[in-house]
């Protein structure tokens, strides 16, 4: 699949916007698809096989009334955070401006006993610095689109507050005392006063992210031609030997060299406790170095650290539109045109019925204000940037809208074993040599004989010695038999070490690995990949809910089955290539569930892949991320549990907003029309249900 092209979009303010904006860029040539996010002020274009020409997407984007620029999402997330703020701070003063002048002009314009010479013109004094001021913002908007033959909320808005004022002119040229500017004042006022909650609110959604990107620091010491130097972070290259004291954050990612610490890790696994670091050990840049001193070689830098790839992914997922949303951009974009129908239909009705101008026009007002479609628009994008960036804060890093959907309707969870409900890193539980050989120099010599091999058995026996002090020897010849085993010259004598088929009956999960001197058994050496803590609340949450677990795995049957009785799992398929993995999870999804896939990632892609759903187990590695649709930075099981019921609390939320959006437009408009709704109330009601319906997405961040 291409890349997708990010670019900031400015100017939308509904669903009709989006709409709009949507069809430009889907006429230009190039251009496979596209998602217009209101929330995150971005559209994410899939290229075809011919790439299409940034210079045309600006232009036709232009063309319907708003601005494109391409954006990093990197620096996107920056920019549209400092964004927000400032849109807040403008719709603040505006609104600020409407109160101070609009107090006096609803006191005197709705108080019959206050009569003057020149009242109407003193009302027409404070209403018009509101109207230039607040109401020109909505007025060059909707002149903009309507340049290009689009509608969007700015028109009905402009429409509204233009008629309530002109009338009110009208009438003080003809020296008529009615006058409506206290309307038109008040309807820009309390949408000005609606726009700032609901920026401020907004702003919040971008807050969790925005705090990810001010965890990296601006500086960092390195060891260049043999001295510390400090350097801007932009400045470190892979290969730099970085130092890092107590207290201070981890610049970039890389592998410790020498020294020793803790690390709170909790920014990207969830893990509230911090983890001991060691010589060998890989660090991540953002977190946060504890009372230790350590110096690591730098592995990646830049947009290429686990902090930056988690960055890009929640912004494309907060960029990405989940499949209710579609519905509602359907009727949002033929929703302007109806309402401006319905708007024209009650000022004829009104004036043919009562033969009231005055009436006509402040019915009509009031079905233009009341129908802005903007908690429309703004229904599904604020739940899902609050979902995927409370999951980022958990160390759930969700891809896109659509997995986070359809992560709730999971039915069937299949796990992998090794590295995802075990820790993936066997250790040695005892040792059993035979009579006459001792524990230490069983150790000794397997150790010795497994100090040249990868195999994670080798490694942890090679460790199990080394913790021990034991004193090894170096090989005068290796050899690696795939599947059986080692074999080494210590000395004078021929050292095998291999695994054997054979379990302890009362132990059946542990690991069996014999060791042989010239022929002769010297003894066995158990371990065991320990089982993860959480797994088995994992797979007892999960029952919880109904959902059935399955585990695949490529072990031993014996093996297999032991791990699946001591956490509960409910069915075992052992022995099984990749191939078969995935052959399994299609004849699952063909019985009808829907399946998640939990693996590790890595080996475990393309069962990933052929799931509803992957969960990707890993520690904010890039392999990890590209292999699911979810990943669980911290590998805990438990998560998966977590990821499903925010799944499920968010399309919770977003149909509550879609429910709200639409029933609100459905009551309201009728009664409009029939004039049970002043331009005020309607103002104020539309303003109220835009922030509702932010404020009812933000209670994500809250449950």
């Amino acid at each position: 699949m291409p890349a997708l092209i990010t670019f900031r979009i400015e100017g939308m303010h509904c669903a009709g916007c989006v709409s709009s904006v949507e069809k430009a860029i889907g006429t230009v040539p190039g251009v496979a698809s596209v998602n217009v996010n209101l929330a995150t002020e971005t559209a994410q274009i899939e290229p075809a096989d011919m790439s299409p020409l940034k210079e045309e997407i600006i232009k036709a984007v232009e063309n319907v009334g708003f601005k494109a620029f391409a954006a990093e999402a990197f620096e996107g997330q920056t920019n549209l955070h400092h964004r927000k703020m400032a849109e807040m701070g403008q719709w603040k003063n505006r609104f600020l401006l409407g109160a101070i002048l609009g107090t006096p002009l609803m006191v005197i314009g709705m108080i019959p006993a206050i009569q003057f010479a020149g009242k109407s013109w003193m009302l027409f004094g404070l209403a018009l610095p509101v109207f230039v001021l607040v109401g020109g913002r909505f007025i060059a908007s909707a002149g903009r689109a309507l340049r290009y033959g689009q509608t969007n909320m700015d028109t009905l808005i402009a429409l509204g507050a233009t008629a309530a004022f002109v009338y009110s002119v009208v009438q003080t040229i003809r020296g008529v005392s009615e006058v409506y500017y206290d309307s038109s004042v008040m309807i820009l006022t309390l949408i000005s006063l609606g726009k700032y909650l609901e920026a401020r609110a907004r702003g919040k959604t971008s807050a969790a992210i925005h705090k990810l990107m001010e965890l990296t620091p601006d500086q960092a010491a390195v060891i260049r031609d043999g001295k510390e130097k400090t350097i801007p972070i932009s400045q470190i290259e892979v290969g730099d030997s970085v130092i890092v004291r107590p207290g201070e954050r981890i610049p970039v990612d890389g592998r410790i060299t020498s020294g020793h610490s803790t690390v709170d890790e909790s920014m990207m696994t969830g893990e509230s406790l911090p983890i001991e670091k060691q010589e060998g050990d890989n660090v991540t840049g953002g977190t946060l170095n504890h009372q230790g001193s350590f110096t690591f070689e730098a592995t990646r830098v830049g947009a290429e650290t686990a902090l930056a790839l988690i960055i890009k992914l929640v912004q494309e997922a907060q960029g990405s539109k989940a499949e209710v949303q579609r519905l509602a951009d359907k009727v949002a974009s033929i929703f302007v045109p109806v309402v401006l129908a319905i708007a024209a239909v009650t000022f004829v009705a009104t004036l043919l019925n009562a033969g009231d101008t005055t009436e006509g026009v402040l019915r009509t007002v009031a079905v233009l204000v009341i129908a802005c479609p903007c908690a429309l628009g703004l229904a599904t994008p604020t739940a899902i940037m609050v979902g995927t960036g409370r999951g980022a804060s958990e160390g759930i890093l969700i891809k896109n809208a659509q997995a986070l959907e359809l992560a709730g309707s999971l039915d069937c969870i299949v796990f992998d074993k090794t590295g995802t409900l075990t820790e993936g890193s066997p250790t040695v539980t005892s040792l059993h040599p035979v009579e006459g050989v001792s524990e230490e120099e069983l150790l000794r010599l397997a150790a010795s004989a497994e100090s040249r091999s990868e195999h994670p058995l080798g490694r942890a026996i090679l460790k199990e010695a080394t913790g021990r002090g034991l004193e090894l020897s170096e090989p005068e010849s290796f050899e690696s038999e795939t599947g059986m085993g080692v074999r080494a010259q210590i000395g004078e004598d021929r050292i095998f070490v291999g695994r054997t088929s054979n379990r302890p009956v009362n132990q059946p999960e542990q690991t069996v690995v014999v060791a042989l001197r010239n022929g002769r058994p010297l003894g066995q050496i158990w371990l065991q990949d320990k089982i993860r803590d959480d797994a088995a609340d994992a797979i007892r949450l999960l029952h919880e809910r109904g959902i059935k677990t399955i585990l695949l795995t490529g072990d031993h049957a014996e093996v297999a089955n032991a791990v699946a009785r001591k956490i509960g799992i409910d069915e075992v398929f052992a022995d099984l290539r990749p191939n078969q993995k995935n052959e399994k999870i299609e004849e699952l999804r063909q019985s009808g569930f829907t399946v998640g896939m939990v693996g590790d990632g890595i080996n475990d892609a393309p069962a990933l892949a052929a799931a509803d759903v992957g969960f990707a187990m890993g520690r904010g590695s890039a392999v990890a991320m590209e292999a699911g649709d979810i990943t669980i930075a911290g590998s805990r099981p438990s998560s998966v549990v977590v990821a499903i019921e925010l799944s499920r609390r968010t399309l919770g939320t977003i149909k509550q907003n879609l429910f709200f959006a639409f029933v609100y437009n459905v009551l309201a408009i009728p009664l409009a029309s029939i004039g049970a709704l002043s331009p005020m109330i309607a103002a104020g009601a539309m303003a109220a249900s835009s922030v509702s319906v932010v404020m009812n997405s933000l209670r994500l961040n809250k449950e």
